[in-house]
């Protein structure tokens, strides 16, 4: 299986040859990076956190790369003690309150996660994290401090508050990804390797989070219920099914992919957005670390649109195209022709008969024409017929050769 799809995606292929022979190994990455003592031990923790997002940041310009690796790790810790089912809701509420105070208190740590907490250990020595961030200027101090407090504040009023609205379901999404759009664009602009107007204009910062999210939470639906918890605004999902399990339900498949349909929906509105804000990015380093998670997106909610195994399970995208995407995430315009490719596959994928067809189609049109409009050369040309007949007739070639050998 993992043979026919590189065959089927040979693009998928050569970018994965050139991306390892261009990218060195994550340990050997921490070595270069030339950090010792609790910042090495920091980079440890992203590595075990996230190595696909420590790869990003780890190739970002040294003025921000520390900053953002610390901002990332405070951010996990809060993450990490919202998830843990196991901290009685008054204990949680005070620590997520109180977090953006105890990243400012030396020799702080937590030792009271659950036993199925994955990045317990990181609260067990945030020591170490709390003495690297008392060594950055006092302004990026500031900018994540602020996060920290405003995210902190929103963790809490969601730990007794259920998403039931689409005001909640935005709101609830700009406080766990929204405020990291903010922050990280405060720091983008305090480090002066981009303008000001970056860390101004927040409205669109605020959406880069939020697509990011939406995905997310649109994809995770059938782990989510399973865990007892449901990030699905009940007025969509309420339209659907009585309860959260009904929802993922094969008996109510059809109308499951309906409530799927129209998340995905809600979630693509934000890639005008997600557009305007990558075109004002100048720096290369920084350019690459906010497109990834962004071409990710793109490709991960196009799949899951009007897709039923999102029901039953975690559908991921391919590692190779994982890998395409890393690798041709460098500039506007590359990235351009990658999210005009997923939506020519997203207008495959929408159907007449779907409810949302109209909607979709409206987003895809309109983000259609505006790449093509500032794209060089224009629209992208679309291959994938040509290679798919090219690939069958040297399979049928090879086949006629190996039956009716000539020699």
């Amino acid at each position: 299986m993992a043979f026919l799809d590189w065959v089927l995606h040979p693009t998928e292929l050569w970018a994965a040859f050139w991306y390892f022979m261009r990218h060195a190994p994550p340990d050997e990455k921490t070595v270069k990076l030339q950090v010792s003592g609790d910042m090495k031990r920091c980079y440890d923790f992203l590595e075990m956190t996230s190595r696909s997002f420590a790869a990003v940041i780890q190739e970002l310009n040294p003025k921000l790369r520390d900053g953002i690796c610390l901002f990332y790790l405070i951010l996990r810790g809060l993450d990490t003690i919202e998830d843990d089912m196991t901290i009685p809701g008054a204990k949680k509420r005070h620590l997520l309150e109180k977090f953006h105070e105890t990243i400012y208190q030396t020799g702080w740590t937590f030792k009271e996660s659950g036993p199925d907490e994955k990045d317990a250990l990181l609260l067990v020595e945030f020591d170490v994290v709390v003495n690297e961030f008392l060594r950055l200027p006092t302004e990026y101090q500031e900018v994540i401090a602020d996060i920290t407090r405003r995210m902190g504040t929103g963790m809490a009023k969601y730990t007794r508050t259920r998403v039931e609205s689409m005001e909640s379901y935005n709101e609830y999404c700009h406080y766990v990804a929204g405020l990291v759009g903010h922050g990280l664009s405060r720091l983008f602009a305090v480090s002066t390797l981009e303008d000001a107007s970056v860390g101004e204009n927040l409205e669109l910062a605020n959406s880069m989070g939020l697509f990011l999210q939406k995905t997310n939470i649109t994809r995770d639906i059938n782990e989510d219920v399973l865990d007892g918890r449901c990030f699905w605004p009940k007025e969509i999902w309420g339209k659907y099914a009585a309860t959260e399990e009904e929802l993922i339900s094969k008996a109510n498949r059809e109308k499951g992919i309906k409530a799927l349909n129209e998340m995905c929906t809600n979630a693509l509105q934000h890639i005008p957005d997600v557009m305007e804000y990558l075109s004002q990015i100048k720096e290369p380093s920084v350019f690459r670390f906010c497109a990834i998670p962004q071409t990710m997106a793109i490709a991960t909610i196009v799949l899951c649109y009007d897709n039923a195994r999102v029901l039953d399970d975690n559908v991921k995208i391919r590692k190779g195209e994982a890998i395409k995407l890393i690798s041709q995430s460098d500039n506007i315009d590359s990235v351009k022709r990658l999210f005009y490719g997923y939506l020519n596959t997203l207008e495959k994928k929408n159907h007449p008969d779907n409810p949302m067809y109209a909607e979709v189609s409206k987003i895809i049109d309109k983000t259609k024409k505006d790449i093509a409009t500032t794209l060089k050369g224009g629209a992208p040309n679309d291959f994938t017929v040509e290679y798919l007949v090219l690939v069958l007739f040297f399979f049928a070639l090879a086949a006629f050769f190996y039956l009716y050998p000539v020699f």
